[in-house]
Parts: structure tokens; C-alpha cells; sequence
């Protein structure tokens, strides 16, 4: 899988996750927590975009980011507009850094150890996919069952990966 590969993923998955967000009727319901679930929507989208902004962002497009993983968790009532434009900042940070990403990289370990273990580069990289893809799945669950509303905002759709014709 190239780098371009997994920008196109990433960045499909982060435009579902704005959609998500956009498909709360009532802002304040990205923060509600049902029993049985441990985070809200508006947790989860605050984790994502903090999880690429600092581990693609500023581990490899120099970014500055600073993440403060705890506030992902702790903080409510963000606006989603703010969320989304975040969701934005991210998506282009990722292309950004991706689009120049030094292929060789891949086979040499991630700079920052994840949980006290060294792992290669292009398998976290693929990684970071996946956790965005189940998170995103998450919040997609947290939306219908906050609002009952059990319709599709279309997420992880096919076209945005399709070969062009």
C-alpha cells in the first residue's frame, strides 16, 4: 500500500466523520453518553483528530502539534464547527505530509515507540487507517442511538478510492 493509498483512506474517513457530525440534529447531542458507551461522538472526533494530527502531523510534517490526549476524553460542549474545522486542518496535514513522504521511511521504525514497542512505519501508518475506520464506526452508532435515527450519512463510501475512469 503506497502513501497516496492511505492518504485517499484517511481522508475518506475523516470526511465521513465530518458528515457524521454534521447529521447530529441538535449540537449537543455529540456529547451525550448513553449508559453502556463510554464516550461521545464529539470525544471520539476530538481523539481522531488529535491521533493524526500529532502521530502523521507533527511526527512527519514537522507540524508543531501538540497533543493533549486527556482533554480528547475530558472535554464537552466543543462547537462542532470548531470540531470540523479541525477534521479540515487534519485532512491537510495529512495529504500535505503523505503527498512528500519519503518512501523509505516505511520499512524503518516509527519514531515515537507506541505503548513501550518499536514498530515499522508503513504498519503503523496502516494502522492509523484501521483506528480511524473504528472509531468512525463508533460514532456512527453513538449518532443513531442518541438521536434514533437509524439512516445512513453514507460513511466509508467506495467512490473517493475508486481508480479513476
Amino acid at each position: 500500500m503506497s502513501t497516496a493509498d492511505l492518504s485517499r483512506l484517511i481522508n475518506r474517513e475523516l470526511a465521513s466523520l465530518r458528515d457524521e457530525l454534521l447529521a447530529y440534529p441538535n449540537e449537543a447531542d455529540m456529547w451525550a453518553i448513553p449508559k453502556g458507551i463510554p464516550n461521545s461522538g464529539g470525544n471520539i472526533a476530538l481523539h481522531l483528530i488529535g491521533n493524526l494530527r500529532f502521530f502523521i502531523g507533527t511526527q512527519f510534517g514537522a507540524t508543531g502539534f501538540v497533543r493533549d490526549r486527556d482533554a480528547e476524553f475530558s472535554s464537552t460542549g466543543v462547537p462542532r464547527a470548531e470540531i470540523v474545522k479541525n477534521i479540515e486542518k487534519a485532512a491537510e496535514e495529512v495529504t500535505r505530509t503523505l503527498a512528500t513522504f519519503d518512501p523509505a521511511l516505511l520499512e524503518k521504525p516509527f519514531p515515537v515507540e507506541i505503548g513501550g514497542h518499536k514498530i515499522q512505519t508503513g504498519l503503523f501508518l496502516q494502522h492509523l487507517a484501521s483506528h480511524l475506520a473504528y472509531h468512525l464506526g463508533q460514532v456512527d452508532y453513538h449518532r443513531r442511538v442518541v438521536t434514533g435515527n437509524p439512516v445512513s450519512v453514507g460513511t466509508i463510501p467506495i467512490p473517493p478510492i475508486a481508480l479513476a475512469k
